[in-house]
């Protein structure tokens, strides 16, 4: 079986991931741990787990956690980290989201934080999320989303492939309530808010080639006000992504 394209280029980041602080920290982690807290889930899935980070702040509320991803590296140190922290009840699976070895209905909640922008299919994927979750479960999507204007989309999309070529689309909020609704998902609440990304370790995080980070800083440089104000571009590349969440219930 051919390697997928993005497994290929994070078998060798794994453990920035797991150590990046964008990752391992955030208000999302604190709403991902109070959805599960008390409500003695027996078995929740993390979808594109990269470092784990999801995993690791379920892990203590819930009967099982699966971590899922693409990525054979990634679970590994996934799985290490999870030993370190004593954690016994982490499960890793190396699956894409589009193909989820799974039966239907066997996870009381999904997550998936920060990896629906690599999807090959962002439907297919979201409707393997909607088919193995129970009928009264709960699933939240968080990601990195796309402004409503197009000459600011293309151009955040246009940094983010230069940096990872194998990032493939951040999708608007508006695409999202449409691609959960096509997915069989009926959206609760959304809630955005604003990250800062660090230059220096935004691309050290992804092993950007030097030409390429040239390349970002180059079209930063020469980027329109509209650019520079809405993504608070700063002298060093540092700048601002909106980051949303939907929590979603099955149809």
């Amino acid at each position: 079986m051919t390697e997928p394209y993005a497994a290929k280029h994070y078998a060798e980041r794994a453990q920035d991931y797991v150590a990046s602080t964008v990752h391992s920290q955030g208000s999302d982690l604190d709403r991902v741990e109070s959805l599960v807290a008390g409500k003695n889930l027996r078995r929740v899935l993390d979808i594109g787990c990269g470092g784990g980070h999801v995993t690791y702040r379920l892990a203590p509320h819930v009967g099982e956690v699966v971590a899922c991803d693409v990525t054979g590296p990634m679970l590994e140190v996934v799985a290490q980290e999870a030993a370190r922290q004593g954690l016994s009840n982490v499960t890793t699976v190396q699956a894409p989201a589009e193909k989820l070895p799974f039966e239907h209905g066997s996870f009381d909640a999904v997550f998936c934080r920060f990896t629906t922008h690599h999807w090959s299919d962002a439907l297919a994927g979201l409707r393997e999320a909607q088919r193995v979750l129970a009928p009264s479960g709960m699933a939240l999507f968080i990601d990195v989303t796309a402004p409503p204007s197009t000459l600011l989309d293309s151009w955040l999309q246009s940094m983010e492939l230069l940096r990872d070529i194998s990032h493939i689309r951040n999708y608007g909020v508006a695409e999202w309530a449409t691609l959960l609704g096509q997915s069989g998902f009926v959206l609760q609440t959304i809630g955005t808010h604003r990250l800062r990304m660090d230059f220096k370790s935004w691309v050290a995080r992804t092993k950007t080639p030097p030409e390429r980070v040239a390349a970002i800083c180059s079209l930063q440089q020469v980027a329109p006000d509209d650019v520079t104000r809405h993504f608070g571009i700063e002298a060093d590349g540092s700048f601002m992504i909106d980051v949303s969440s939907f929590q979603v219930t099955p149809l």
